[in-house]
């Protein structure tokens, strides 16, 4: 996998969101006629319209079967289409290449890693762990499956954990990697200006525009949680500039957003595939504008949730999303703070963190804001965009 692809994966995830990016899912639980033989029900995005015949799940599901190589090359393409498009299908496409091998204890651990990425996509966080832990085990020089590991105990606030899987990948012959994850993992726990030297001499060094980019992401958030927007905003548009990603664009554009660079965000959001965290920006982009299409995209969202209770599925893994339209879109703070900590159980990235602070701040709950407050001092966290909440609000007693 390229850098970006191996050390940005579950974060990408968690902001894209896991609601519908496309209607097709609405139109399977709804039988829909054509009226005529040339009715367009849906317009496909370009790489799905583009995908090889032999990609399909059926054909996949028996060709690569005996070949752990193929099957892993194909379910690393699929996820990769699944991460930048936000189309959730390919998710599916890849389990139904690794299907032959899903949950076994003998798998190849490329094949059992893979599995672990797609049920990471998926917020399956507990279930991506077990299959990590589990593989490691069995192949415990596996660069791969440490960054994705480490990736999932930042995730989870476990930041001594994390380090402990970086320095793994390191025993694992990857040391840029290694690095790249110790100083994510340090600048979390609030070393930033070291981190941000360090991330500035693996940028220097990057051997291509891939990795450039990745790098600079990583720096961009790092000033982020050091209250170094502008040198943020810097990064950002730099590691845009150097190759184009999903997760970054979206990340760029939440500071703007905080930052009311408003026109600025939603400029940046448009070309963007329409997946949820896209929509949700949007529509905050055009209701501070005044723009009456923020009530489309709205009902957009809410329509895709609509369909994933009809259909069964567990909305809780949505939590971030819920809380953060709750909160930006409905202006309804005290329906978004349960919703938020609620998602805390999940995960604990600092936007977690921030939608719960701002939930409670709004709501004007203190007993909620002490205790989220805690919770992030136990964590270890360092964040002057949450820091900046609890001083509002004590000076607001």
């Amino acid at each position: 996998m390229k850098a970006r692809e191996m050390h940005r994966f579950s974060k990408l995830m968690a902001l894209a969101g896991l609601l519908l990016a496309v209607q097709l899912n609405a139109v399977a639980a709804t039988a829909v006629q054509p009226a005529r033989d040339d009715e367009v029900l849906e317009v496909l995005p370009a790489v799905t319209r583009n995908r090889p015949a032999q990609t399909t799940a059926a054909s996949a599901s028996s060709a690569p079967a005996s070949d752990p190589a193929a099957a892993a090359a194909q379910a690393r393409e699929d996820i990769g289409v699944a991460r930048q498009t936000g189309d959730t299908r390919y998710w599916g496409r890849a389990q139904a290449i690794l299907a032959p091998w899903w949950d076994r204890p003998d798998a190849p651990a490329d094949l059992a890693v893979l599995q672990a990425t797609v049920q990471q996509g998926r917020h399956e966080f507990a279930a991506s762990r077990a299959v990590l832990t589990a593989a490691l085990t069995r192949t415990p020089g596996h660069a791969q499956g440490w960054l994705n590991l480490a990736s999932l105990e930042r995730l989870s606030s476990r930041y001594a954990e994390s380090l402990a899987a970086c320095d793994a990948v390191e025993r694992s012959g990857q040391a840029l990697y290694a690095q790249a994850c110790r100083l994510e993992t340090k600048s979390l726990q609030g070393q930033n200006l070291k981190a941000g030297q360090d991330f500035q001499a693996l940028i220097d060094r990057a051997a291509n525009a891939s990795q450039r980019s990745w790098l600079l992401s990583l720096l961009a958030e790092s000033d982020e949680r050091a209250g170094r927007d502008v040198q943020a905003a810097d990064a950002y548009t730099r590691s845009l500039a150097a190759e184009h990603d999903l997760y970054t664009a979206i990340a760029f554009s939440d500071l703007l957003l905080r930052t009311g660079k408003t026109t600025q965000a939603l400029k940046l959001l448009t070309p963007l595939p329409e997946t949820d965290a896209v929509v949700l920006r949007q529509a905050t982009a055009w209701k501070r504008l005044g723009d009456a299409r923020w009530t489309a995209g709205r009902q957009l969202l809410q329509s895709r949730m609509d369909e994933l209770q009809r259909r069964g599925d567990d909305t809780t893994l949505h939590g971030r999303e819920l809380a953060l339209a709750a909160l930006w879109l409905d202006d309804d703070a005290v329906r978004a703070l349960p919703l938020a900590r609620r998602n805390l159980q999940l995960q604990r990235e600092p936007l977690d963190w921030w939608v719960a602070l701002q939930s409670a701040r709004q709501a004007n709950d203190q007993q909620a804001l002490a205790e989220i407050g805690s919770a992030i001092q136990a964590a270890g966290l360092h964040d002057v965009r949450l820091a900046s909440i609890t001083a509002a609000a004590k000076a607001a007693k």
